[in-house]
């Protein structure tokens, strides 16, 4: 008899929550001053003079061209990452596409839809491109770097990654700017739901699983992504929650209007599904839910995966 997921993962993957309470849950009230500090990040990073560079062009899936990318972003890191254009040439939108905390070593054009000009950037300290001295590259380290300040935490960085990214590409590609799109998964759809609210550069988004929704819920429930390291430093360290408020992709869900696609899971082991939910509940702009049966569980669901891409393309074409 198979093992059951309590004895897989010695927790229940699920904690407890059915579809029903998993669309109840809300966001966490956001600090009085959270706009002002997200505006004021927004602005310094579209300030940056991103200096995109590309290099060699390879042969990428779908017949499109790739090529490897550097701009420069907040902090004055430099950024890498991939550039992949259509095979024909021709743009119609453009896409931003980040990655789960494992990092990226390549761009997967299946994710965006035809004839979409994209940019994937390895955010800070993460990926095969953006590895920093001083800046951890594994998830139990990274989702802690500079967590004892929200001017010094790491995701406010990498939000601006995002911003960057966005400004490199629209340099790069100008016919990107007809459609601009937003594509993340767990750590990435998190950080989008970050970065979105203050960006009316993007038209629409696609969340995937999405990280850090409703901190405090999540560092009452146990897993295997980097939010358990959240939650252990959390038991020494109980006044990083007033950091973390600042950092809640649920409550910043609040702030998008952007029409959203959201594919959240009834049962993930890494990011709990109760905080993915958050992000999709709380968004007051128009939204689409595209429930999964499970998240971070491989081998994924080819079935369940070819449907969710599908989905996903159709939404970031057709809002």
């Amino acid at each position: 008899m198979a093992p059951t997921p309590e004895e897989t993962f010695g927790f229940d993957p699920a904690h407890g929550y059915d579809l029903g309470s998993l669309l109840a849950v809300p966001a966490p009230a956001a600090p009085a001053d959270f706009d002002d500090f997200w505006r004021d990040r927004y602005e310094r990073a579209r300030a940056v003079h991103v200096a995109p560079a590309t290099g060699a062009c390879t042969a990428a899936p779908g017949g499109t061209k790739a090529y490897e990318v550097t701009y420069t972003s907040l902090g004055g890191l430099r950024i890498g990452g991939w550039l992949t254009l259509p095979a024909d040439g021709e743009v119609r939108q453009g896409c931003v596409v980040t990655h789960g905390y494992g990092g990226r070593e390549g761009p997967d054009p299946t994710l965006v839809p035809p004839n979409t000009a994209a940019i994937w950037p390895c955010l800070r300290g993460l990926g095969a491109r953006s590895l920093h001295p001083g800046l951890p590259s594994d998830a139990a380290s990274h989702v802690l770097h500079g967590i004892a300040a929200r001017g010094s935490y790491v995701h406010g960085g990498c939000a601006a990654d995002v911003w960057c990214a966005a400004t490199a590409l629209l340099e790069l590609v100008p016919a990107a700017g007809r459609r601009l799109t937003y594509v993340g998964a767990s750590f990435g759809g998190g950080i989008g739901a970050l970065a979105l609210p203050w960006d009316d550069r993007f038209a629409a988004a696609a969340l995937t699983v999405p990280s850090f929704g409703n901190h405090p819920l999540r560092m009452t429930l146990p897993c295997t992504g980097s939010g358990e390291s959240v939650r252990r430093h959390h038991a020494t360290h109980p006044e990083i929650v007033s950091v973390l408020a600042y950092f809640d992709a649920a409550t910043a869900a609040t702030r998008i209007t952007a029409p959203t696609h959201v594919a959240p899971a009834l049962l993930d082991p890494a990011v709990p599904p109760p905080g993915q939910f958050a992000v999709h509940n709380a968004l007051r702009g128009p939204r689409e839910l595209h429930v999964l049966t499970a998240g971070h569980i491989e081998p994924a669901d080819p079935a369940e995966e070819a449907a969710l891409r599908a989905s996903q393309r159709r939404f970031l074409t057709a809002v």
